[in-house]
């Protein structure tokens, strides 16, 4: 039997993937009650995820397919690069960070290589490759099992790795930012790890291109609640600029 995170997640893909659904035949796939389905339905209509109809209800946020990593570094690669080098001026020697995967978090790791008296964990393959020879930089790896579509460690070893352990910051990667629902990304076991790296950290900073602004994947890390700054281009809406400083979330754009 499914619990209600569950139920909501596989509901929640079924959207995504065919626009829209019905109450009663979710009634019958899920095995509850039409009430218990209109109550996921208005939750997901109060995060401004689905605007309900007769008898359902349609997705509104836009979606993107999952791409692997080496399709994901072709994309947008000089924001990349200069977000990567703004996120580096926030970190000082001495600091203890976290660096997730990712390729906007790689160019980070390409400006810390000759930065001394630094800590960085990561579960990046790519990014400990970049790293390896900084004989500055102290390098930890998460460990777990690697996730070759996006060269990440994820999994129970890889969360267990973090809990001995506390960062200043976290830069985090993402494959979809929505005002309403939060940061998501595309594996239930990245955003799961992610969400670790959150509790370990006393700043979370996300780093993304602006084309992932209203954009969502099916697994939710966090709502943007717990994230302090985010640093990305200029090509963010207006919407997104307002609804971050009304959620007093620093916003740091590159050129």
């Amino acid at each position: 039997m499914r619990n209600t995170s569950q139920r909501r997640e596989q509901i929640l893909k079924l959207l995504m993937e065919q626009g829209s659904v019905q109450v009663s035949d979710l009634v019958e796939m899920m095995g509850v009650s039409a009430v218990t389905i209109r109550h996921d339905l208005d939750h997901f209509e109060g995060q401004g995820l689905v605007t309900r109809n007769y008898g359902g209800a349609f997705f509104r946020r836009q979606t993107l397919p999952e791409q692997d990593i080496r399709q994901r570094d072709s994309l947008n690669p000089t924001l990349k690069e200069r977000i990567g080098a703004r996120a580096a001026e926030m970190i000082t020697p001495g600091d203890n960070i976290i660096i997730d995967s990712g390729t906007t978090t790689h160019q980070l790791a390409r400006y810390l290589r000759d930065r001394q008296d630094l800590t960085v964990m990561t579960n990046g393959l790519n990014i400990v490759s970049e790293l390896a020879e900084a004989e500055g930089v102290q390098v930890m790896l998460t460990g777990g099992v690697l996730r070759k579509q996006s060269l990440s460690f994820q999994g129970s070893q890889a969360e267990a790795s973090l809990a001995a352990y506390s960062f200043d910051k976290l830069f985090l990667g993402v494959d979809g930012f929505d005002l309403q629902f939060g940061i998501t990304t595309h594996s239930e076991r990245e955003a799961s790890l992610n969400r670790k790296m959150v509790e370990r950290s006393r700043r979370t900073v996300v780093l993304t291109d602006s084309s992932k602004f209203g954009r969502v994947s099916l697994h939710r890390i966090i709502g943007l609640d717990r994230v302090q700054a985010v640093i990305t281009d200029g090509g963010i809406s207006a919407e997104y600029r307002e609804g971050l400083q009304r959620l007093g979330i620093e916003l740091i754009l590159v050129d």
